[in-house]
């Protein structure tokens, strides 16, 4: 089965637009399609900006949180990929979590490790519409 990991990104426009793919991918994961992960320190830095921007979702972002599975984020520290250090510690949790797909909208960190799984200690990172359109 796939284990979606999500940045915080993805959780933020979930929580933002209900009816778009970010959300999709979460309430496919939820009926069983795959196991939809995230970290603390994602869902943090989520819950930082939909309070400033959005403050409106911030009870859907709490709803959102709470289906999916959640995994302790490290330091950033152990992670092998060459990424700034704001983004170590999500690569390292979606290694921790043994995802096999990362989903993020992030174009200027990941955008030239998309979809280089040999890069990426095997996981694929994807936007969301890339990962939609691949199944």
């Amino acid at each position: 089965m796939k284990r979606v990991f999500l940045d915080a990104n993805v959780l933020f426009t979930a929580a933002h637009n209900p009816a778009g793919k970010a959300a999709l991918v979460i309430a496919l994961g939820v009926k069983g399609k795959w196991e939809v992960v995230s970290s603390s320190y994602a869902a943090e830095e989520t819950r930082r900006n939909i309070a400033s921007k959005f403050p409106d979702s911030q009870a859907r972002l709490r709803d959102l949180i709470e289906s999916i599975s959640m995994v302790a984020s490290g330091s950033g520290a152990d992670c092998p990929v060459k990424l700034p250090e704001k983004d170590r510690p999500i690569m390292e949790a979606a290694m921790r979590c043994k995802a096999t797909h990362l989903l993020t909208g992030d174009l200027r960190d990941f955008g030239t490790l998309m979809n280089k799984p040999r890069q990426t200690a095997g996981i694929v990172i994807q936007t969301v519409p890339e990962f939609l359109s691949s199944l």
